[in-house]
C-alpha cells in the first residue's frame, strides 16, 4: 500500500523528467516503471542523505540515459539544417500569462531542437536544476567539457531564440 502511495506520488514527475530525455512517451513510461521497481528494490541502499524524491529522480534519469545511449546506436541522424525559417507573429491583444505560456512553449521548442548533447545537458542543468558536478557524475564526462557543453548550449539556444524573436 506504501509503494502505491510512493508511485501515485511522484509517477507524473519521474515520468515527465524520463520523457525530456528519450522524448519517446512509450520508453519513457518504460522508464519510469523500470525506475521504480529499481527504487523498490534497492530501498535497503536508500541511505537518507537526500530527499527521497531526489534519489528517485537519479535512478530514472540514469536509466534514461543509459537507454537513451542505447537507442542511439541504432538510429541513422539524417543530416538536417541548421537554418530554422523565422515566423513573424503578432502577440497584441492577448494576455500576459498567455505571451508568457507561448514564449516558454517556444523556449522549450527551441531547446528539443537543440543538439543531442546541448539539449541533455541543459535540460539537466536548466530544467531539472544539477549544478555542474552532477551533471559530469550523471553522464560521465569531465568538469571542462561539461562547462563547454552548456556555454555553448546556451549560446546556440540564444541564437534559436533570436531568430523566433
Amino acid at each position: 500500500m506504501a509503494q502505491l502511495e510512493v508511485y501515485n506520488r511522484y509517477q507524473g514527475a519521474m515520468y515527465n523528467v524520463a520523457l525530456r530525455i528519450v522524448k519517446d512517451t512509450a520508453e519513457a513510461e518504460d522508464i519510469m516503471q523500470e525506475s521504480f521497481l529499481t527504487a523498490f528494490n534497492k530501498l535497503d541502499t536508500f541511505k537518507g542523505n537526500a530527499a527521497f524524491g531526489a534519489w528517485l529522480k537519479r535512478i530514472v534519469i540514469n536509466n534514461a540515459i543509459t537507454q537513451y545511449k542505447k537507442s542511439q546506436r541504432f538510429v541513422t541522424i539524417p543530416d538536417q539544417g541548421l537554418a530554422d525559417e523565422a515566423v513573424e507573429e503578432s502577440y497584441d491583444g492577448i494576455s500576459e500569462e498567455d505571451y508568457t505560456q507561448v514564449k516558454a512553449t517556444e523556449a522549450l521548442r527551441c531547446l528539443n531542437s537543440l543538439h543531442d548533447n546541448y539539449r541533455r545537458v541543459l535540460t539537466l542543468h536548466l530544467i531539472e536544476g544539477f549544478d555542474y558536478e552532477e551533471i559530469c557524475e550523471i553522464l560521465q564526462i569531465s568538469y571542462a567539457n561539461c562547462r563547454t557543453l552548456i556555454s555553448r548550449g546556451k549560446e546556440s539556444l540564444r541564437n534559436k531564440l533570436k531568430v523566433t524573436q
